[in-house]
């Protein structure tokens, strides 16, 4: 029995005992208060308590019996939920426990593989290793035979080969060198000519004006004053197209027959000098005119230039 049960039980003896002991008080009392006439009804009084005692002891324990009873099914109840609980609790650790054990078996078995593709890799690199060995042995004994059949066709030995070889590189070395001390030598030529020009250039913006005149101005004569009217052109047309081409400032003033080149660039001045020349002894003077005469002139001037 459990110790709810041992209980109920106790106190439903308790209950009775007690029960008994108060109707048999209660009829004592009464039986000894009364006398004469009034001990028969005394005594029927103390029946109908000692049997009101008893029903009411009675329904003490039935009513015991029904809350044991209720407590023995909420007991039981609450057992089985408990029980419950602990079942599905149990399940559900269980069913962790195989989910895991699935993951290590699924893990076990990757790791199992890679294993095995390892030593299979090794294993082929072994065969690789080896393969690579015999090549390589191969290679140096056909290595050795070219060798010694270089050396019979060349009637020289490797030594000898190589201090050929040696003096043959020292020789283009020399080469490439003087080709490297040439090109060097030209660049700094056309670095100098350049600095040049700037120098020279710099130097005549800082001399006297009269001497700058001198160096960087050039005179056209022309037959009479119309050429002038013909070369500047409508609206100063064959001027301007002058100038883009020729990359110089023509100064046309009151000075009576002249026409001024000005410019820095004594190569750009004679190419003017030139142009301007052919144009008016041409007669056709207008902007495509002059561009052609201008090429032409400059291709003339550098035949003249390197045959110089």
């Amino acid at each position: 029995m459990t110790p709810i049960s041992t209980a109920i039980v106790v106190y439903i003896i308790l209950s009775v005992i007690f029960g008994a002991v108060i109707g048999a008080g209660v009829f004592e009392l009464l039986r000894r208060r009364m006398t004469g006439a009034k001990q028969a009804e005394t005594e029927d009084l103390a029946k109908q308590v000692v049997q009101n005692a008893q029903r009411e002891a009675e329904n003490i324990l039935k009513e015991a019996r029904f809350e044991a009873k209720d407590l023995v099914f909420k007991a039981k109840s609450e057992f089985e939920q408990e029980q419950k609980a602990k079942l599905d609790e149990l399940s559900g650790v269980e069913k962790r426990l195989v989910q895991r054990e699935g993951g290590l078996d699924g893990k076990l078995a990757g790791l199992e593989k890679r294993e095995n593709e390892s030593r299979k890799r090794e294993a082929d690199f072994a065969k690789r290793e080896e393969g690579l060995a015999a090549k390589e042995s191969a290679c140096a004994k056909a290595e050795r035979e070219h060798r010694d059949a270089l050396e019979r066709v060349a009637g020289m030995t490797a030594d000898e080969a190589k201090k050929q070889l040696i003096l043959e590189m020292e020789s283009q070395a020399r080469l490439d060198a003087v080709g490297i001390a040439k090109r060097t030598i030209e660049e700094a030529r056309e670095n100098a000519e350049r600095e040049a020009r700037e120098i020279i250039t710099t130097s005549i913006q800082r001399v006297v004006r009269d001497y700058v005149s001198e160096s960087t101005i050039s005179v056209v004569p022309i037959p009479n004053d119309a050429m002038k009217g013909r070369i500047i052109g409508r609206e100063g047309r064959n001027i301007r197209a002058l100038e883009a081409a020729t990359g110089i400032d023509l100064i046309i003033d009151e000075t009576p027959e002249a026409v001024i080149i000005s410019g820095f660039d004594p190569l750009r001045r004679e190419i003017a000098k030139v142009s301007l020349e052919r144009l008016m002894h041409d007669g056709r003077i207008h902007p495509t005119r002059i561009e052609e005469i201008v090429e032409k002139v400059k291709v003339d001037i550098d035949k003249l230039m390197y045959e110089e």
